[in-house]
């Protein structure tokens, strides 16, 4: 990526601090470098950057590590940045595996409808809801068909998969790992081809 950052004024340097705001806070930024140089090309341009956060409606109710990310979401938001936010209406069918030692319960259209209502309410109390893209998934996962799912599955490999220590960890135990569970990873990599995404925030 072209290196946007010796290309500033001096009068856009200062604007580069919200830089320092994004790294307050945060656990881990991945490449730190790149994020720098991502603000400074939006600066330089005048464009925005797509800020995407991908939540499964997994239960009715948000919790304290989805406001710490919310929260973070609000500071790009502030500085003039799109948030991208995406309800995985379709992957929360299939729940998320990070973290889990068992294979998580499946969720019924109708339960992962409800909880994204309420999703909705409580966000707002947060950031401006009114000024955030706001996506549902299954708009575009419903709509591949077998020969599609294939053709995404060949990009990837088993053993890249097992690398992840939710399923590292579930395989050397011989914990029980569902063949629909390696899906997940795959459509969220797909929702961000799909949108476009520059940056992306996540809890742990």
């Amino acid at each position: 990526m072209e290196n946007f950052i010796e290309k500033l004024t001096t009068a856009q340097l200062m604007e580069v601090r919200q830089f320092d705001i994004y790294c307050n806070g945060s656990k881990e930024i991945v490449p730190l470098n790149e994020l720098k140089n991502k603000i400074a090309m939006s600066i330089i341009k005048n464009r925005p950057l797509k800020i995407k956060l991908g939540l499964d409606p997994s239960a009715p109710d948000v919790h304290l590590g989805h406001t710490v990310v919310l929260n973070k979401l609000k500071q790009f938001q502030e500085n003039g940045h799109r948030i991208q936010l995406i309800i995985g209406d379709f992957t929360g069918k299939i729940g998320d595996p990070t973290g889990k030692s068992t294979v998580r319960n499946q969720l019924s259209n109708e339960e992962v409808k409800n909880n994204a209502k309420t999703y909705f309410e409580q966000f707002n109390k947060v950031m401006d809801m009114e000024k955030v893209e706001l996506h549902y998934n299954s708009t575009w996962l419903n709509r591949l068909n077998l020969e599609d799912i294939i053709y995404l599955a060949s990009s990837i490999t088993v053993s890249r998969l097992l690398e992840r220590n939710d399923f590292s960890e579930r395989f050397s135990t011989g914990k029980p790992i569902s063949l629909h569970e390696f899906f997940y990873p795959l459509m969220q990599g797909y929702d961000s081809v799909e949108i476009r995404e520059r940056c992306r925030v996540r809890w742990y």
